[in-house]
């Protein structure tokens, strides 16, 4: 498409796009939002990421505000599940929607998770027995709150870190989460907070993550400790 024809899709002159093109004028808000909309890329990319970098199979479309969700996969186009490091809920919070930094994160791959997106989260405290310090939560990706699981357990990525609990509720303006340890009170998290929700897929130790490396008879050892796990959940949730 040339300058003019884009330009008139903007409602603006082509010397002033060719500016902006140039990089030479960054453009107004209204401008912004106007390519945003016509090339369907949140305005966050726009402004953060060199979407010249990627191909258009590495980003999940979303029905969100966001549009883009940065994926890795490997050289036979497998969906990799992204390792977010222990203890490091605040850097990814600061590059959750960058897709250099999904790019560096460590990555493994399992059988049975290959229909979705998935990633691991480290999760702390004794909220949610069985798991605790040093488990990570292998989620998949909701892509929105309408189609969240009431009586299941969800990893929430909100402005403050990550929480994983059980839905309660999902309320006009807010999600009441509760934790599987009678100890805590529930309490509710606003829509506002919530940047991303991963449903729970399986979990892994950290020590698991290490062996993760090497060989298929550890991976397989991590398969039946996942099945172990599971099966104590669902013994918790009977009881």
């Amino acid at each position: 498409m040339s300058q003019q024809k884009f330009a008139a899709q903007l409602f603006i002159t082509r010397d002033a796009y060719a500016k902006y093109e140039n990089g030479k004028v960054n453009p107004p808000l209204d401008v912004l939002l106007a390519i945003s909309k016509y090339y369907h890329i949140s305005t966050d990319l726009l402004m953060t990421v060199d979407l010249r970098k990627y191909k258009l199979e590495e980003m999940l479309n979303l029905p969100d505000n966001r549009i883009l969700l940065p994926i890795k996969t490997d050289a036979t186009g497998e969906n990799k599940i992204e390792i977010i490091p222990y203890k490091a809920s605040m850097g990814y919070l600061a590059g959750y929607a960058d897709p250099e930094y999904i790019e560096g994160l460590q990555t493994m791959s399992l059988p049975f998770l290959r229909n979705g997106k998935y990633r691991a989260f480290p999760v702390e405290g004794d909220s949610m027995p069985p798991y605790k310090d040093g488990t990570f939560i292998i989620g998949e990706y909701v892509e929105s709150i309408e189609v969240l699981k009431v009586g299941k357990t969800h990893l929430l990525v909100t402005r403050t870190g990550f929480t994983f609990k059980r839905i309660e509720s999902v309320n006009l303006n807010s999600i009441t989460v509760k934790s599987d340890n009678s100890f805590y009170d529930n309490y509710e998290i606003p829509f506002s907070d919530v940047w991303e929700i991963w449903q729970y897929a399986g979990s892994f130790s950290k020590h698991e993550q290490h062996l993760l490396k090497y060989n298929d008879e550890n991976i397989k050892n991590v398969l039946l400790h996942l099945v172990e796990e599971v099966s104590a959940l669902q013994q918790m949730i009977i009881k």
